[in-house]
């Protein structure tokens, strides 16, 4: 079975979130797909086969499968088109969250999510205190996957951001989105910490977009973005809010392919 790592959201090596995306010739069983995903211990990997005429795409990290994963889908819509299997300037995938479409445009790749944006809510107990924060959010909310959001007012804060790394994987939330008004050329900046996933920090997270374009387009009055990950790897995302979809963007760099031996 083929497999590709490509590095998203980001137009350089090493930097961005990496993932691995299998090319399925037939169907694998969850616990084989799951167990492929702890063997490549990256944050996801992609599963994609062609069923039923249509792409079916699936996301694991190495603990569970997730309904959503911006970067994944970005690295699948590279790697058919890195392998000749896609040409046309689109391709579409079912998933957990619905069909989902990539567009091809020059050197990006453009996604289509579902828009989640969040409700106000407080955040539940123990969430500031692993996170260490000085001072309060400026603004605490979640949507529909329990993402939640806060807003911490700057991208000082966010970047300074040092999270008690042991409390915060003993929080069951899926998603932990801090963000804060950018620095120029970005409108704002985010990390993403994602507990119940097992993953404490990941390095650029296309989903959580689809929570921070409707919330910032409430906050900036605009639909428009540059958003960076201020993640140790980074990544830059160009992000656009169209009615109830996001389109997020990203470029990426093929790091790996190979051929992985299934019994």
């Amino acid at each position: 079975m083929k497999y590709y790592i490509i590095d998203a959201f980001t137009d350089r090596l090493f930097a961005g979130n990496p993932a691995a995306v299998c090319l399925l010739q037939e169907p694998l069983a969850d616990e084989v797909m799951a167990s492929i995903a702890r063997e490549m211990n990256l944050s996801e990997t992609a599963f994609v086969l062609w069923e039923n005429d249509a792409w079916r795409l699936r996301w694991f990290t190495p603990t569970v499968e997730v309904p959503l994963c911006g970067h994944g889908t970005l690295a699948t819509a590279r790697a058919l088109r890195e392998a000749g299997i896609v040409t046309d300037d689109e391709v579409y995938f079912r998933s957990l969250s619905g069909d989902l479409a990539a567009r091809y445009q020059e050197d990006w790749i453009e996604l289509d999510f579902p828009s989640l944006p969040p409700t106000p809510a407080p955040v539940p107990a123990g969430v500031l205190d692993a996170l260490k924060l000085d001072s309060a959010p400026r603004w605490t909310g979640v949507n529909a996957h329990r993402y939640w959001l806060l807003d911490l007012g700057s991208a000082a804060a966010v970047r300074v951001l040092a999270p008690d790394r042991a409390a915060t994987m003993a929080i069951d939330l899926p998603g932990i989105v801090v963000t804060g008004a950018g620095d120029a050329p970005y409108d704002f900046t985010s990390r993403f910490f994602a507990p119940a996933d097992g993953i404490f920090e990941d390095p650029v997270t296309g989903s959580a977009h689809a929570a921070l374009a409707p919330y910032w387009s409430s906050v900036l009055g605009k639909t428009d973005f540059v958003a960076y990950q201020a993640s140790s790897r980074g990544g830059i995302l160009k992000v656009r809010l169209a009615g109830d979809r996001v389109l997020i963007a990203g470029e990426t760099v093929v790091v790996a392919t190979g051929d992985l031996r299934i019994p």
